[in-house]
């Protein structure tokens, strides 16, 4: 049972509308595309995990995506949380091509992909420490004596996992997707006490699910970005171009012609990634580039969006409208 279901990650969102609102040749722009790919990759990965999960006898389980909990100061965030009444299973998925060494003499993870050889964190210690959180913050909410599995799911059939002799740790912390399902089942069998009820089990996810934090993303301070650097205008959704002219409504692209009653949507969205989540007429009109009071009223009304204040000093809730803008 799917307790908290998977999210197209904002961070993915941010970069996307970060691409496309800066020049072409601006000098962030081969490290977004770079970034952008990583996450898209990653996100990806954990999709492809779903089939193998449809192998699970359906209601036994609870599952939630991409889990961000806070213990102390600081957050942890775990990519699926598996809960059954036996034990927990933590996995990290990692959807890394090529030729993957572990090495456990300097906790590194070292692919290999033609000539390139490239270094990346060690996947069992990140884990490792995702057990030690969730653990103590099981503590904290009373929840004590649950067996704790962490576990890195190699989301890719055709990467190749190679370590040294001595490490026999990875042969317990390191699967491929594929083996997911045959791993729960032995945990079933090595872990045959209930620590939990039914009941309790739901509270459980139900906590996790009320507990969890959506992380706070300042895209344009990431990467060292004014806002001035941010193109204003509304994106033509046939041709890319911009800005699109507002005439009686309707947004008409001088480049290509083509005409839209709602590509509007799609820049307001921009804003709340790269700029605010709260904007006024004032502030909208700039970034559309329309001259109108008029016609900004009239398009946020269409919005149907919260306010705060009145007359010059309203303010409107990009982030009232979930549903419109991710």
């Amino acid at each position: 049972m799917i307790v908290k279901p998977r999210k197209y990650p904002v961070s993915i969102l941010s970069l996307e509308a970060l691409q496309r609102r800066l020049k072409q040749n601006h000098p962030q722009q081969a490290q977004i595309k770079e970034d952008l790919a990583k996450k898209t990759a990653g996100f990806k990965g954990e999709q492809s995990i779903d089939y193998f999960l449809s192998f699970l006898t359906e209601g036994m389980y609870h599952i939630l995506h991409d889990v961000r909990l806070k213990i102390g100061d600081h957050f942890f965030q775990i990519d699926i949380l598996f809960l059954s009444r036996r034990f927990l299973l933590i996995l990290e998925v990692k959807n890394i091509t090529g030729t993957l060494f572990f090495d456990r003499n300097f906790n590194q993870l070292i692919r290999t992909q033609g000539d390139k050889r490239e270094a990346f964190p060690d996947p069992i210690m990140q884990v490792n420490r995702q057990h030690h959180q969730l653990k103590k913050w099981l503590i904290q909410n009373k929840y004590k004596n649950i067996p704790i599995i962490p576990l890195v799911i190699i989301s890719s059939p055709r990467t190749i996992l190679e370590t040294s002799h001595q490490n026999d740790e990875i042969y317990h912390k390191i699967i491929h997707s594929a083996k997911l399902p045959q791993i729960v089942s032995k945990l079933e069998k090595t872990y045959g006490k209930n620590i939990l009820t039914e009941r309790q089990l739901s509270k459980l996810g139900q906590l996790i699910t009320e507990c969890h934090t959506e992380p706070s993303i300042n895209i344009l301070s990431q990467y060292k970005i004014s806002e001035n650097e941010v193109l204003k205008g509304v994106i033509c959704p046939n041709c890319t171009s911009l800005p699109m002219n507002i005439k009686r409504g309707k947004w008409i692209c001088p480049s290509c012609t083509h005409i839209s009653k709602d590509a509007h949507i799609e820049a307001l969205k921009d804003y709340s990634l790269l700029i605010d989540q709260q904007i006024t007429n004032s502030q909208l009109r700039d970034f559309l580039q329309v001259s109108s009071i008029y016609v900004g009223t009239k398009l946020l009304t269409s919005l149907n969006l919260t306010h705060t204040g009145k007359n010059k000093g309203r303010v409107y809730h990009l982030d009232a409208r979930k549903e419109l803008f991710y």
